[in-house]
């Protein structure tokens, strides 16, 4: 899933988010700019979400996401990003995915709790949380961890989906999204640990 997702990226990259990128540059806008402004609109989207409107939330909040592609473009058509820049966007990164699945627990347990749907919207949470830290901590060990059936974009999108579909009248939607991206968020935790693994130099595992 995770390569479908990416190829679709790439493509939507050069047609799409290339040209913004390098007009946002042109107008003097830095790729820390829209990092955080992303974030901003997130939590927007996440306010409605959490007060019922799903289908407004989720339009915002994907909007906004999609900033996660446009500044690291930006970043790299001015020649790489900043030490600060990279941090900056993995801040940002875990406060809206935190606001986002912060928004649908409260809207679910107003709701509830239907089919359990609060459990794996913090079951998602946590194990979200996880997997950014688990590659995070393994690369500073010099280690590899960055695969994963489950990265953030995919989550994400199944949040996305789980939204549409209540914003639609399903009620059983959003926590059936949940639930999926409970378990694959779980698979890719232990995905990345198990690699990171097996990438450890022999004499320092002994």
């Amino acid at each position: 899933m995770a390569k479908i997702v990416q190829t679709t990226a790439r493509a939507v990259v050069a047609y799409v988010v290339d040209p913004v990128a390098r007009f946002l540059l042109r107008i003097g806008v830095s790729p820390d700019a829209v990092t955080v402004a992303g974030t901003v609109g997130v939590l927007i989207g996440s306010y409605f979400g959490a007060q019922g409107h799903l289908f407004w939330g989720t339009v915002i909040v994907t909007a906004c996401a999609l900033t996660d592609v446009l500044d690291g473009t930006m970043a790299r058509q001015r020649g790489g990003s900043s030490k600060f820049g990279a941090l900056l966007d993995s801040s940002m990164d875990r406060i809206a995915d935190g606001a986002v699945f912060g928004a649908v627990t409260y809207y679910l347990a107003t709701e509830g709790n239907p089919f359990g749907g609060v459990v794996a919207a913090l079951v998602s949470l946590v194990f979200g949380q996880v997997v950014s830290y688990v590659k995070a901590r393994a690369q500073s060990l010099g280690l590899n961890a960055d695969v994963g059936i489950a990265e953030r974009l995919e989550r994400l999108l199944i949040v996305g989906a789980g939204g549409l579909l209540g914003a639609a009248g399903l009620e059983w939607g959003l926590p059936a999204a949940l639930w999926v991206l409970a378990v694959l968020s779980v698979i890719t935790a232990a995905q990345r640990l198990l690699h990171a693994r097996r990438t450890e130099p022999k004499a320092a595992a002994e």
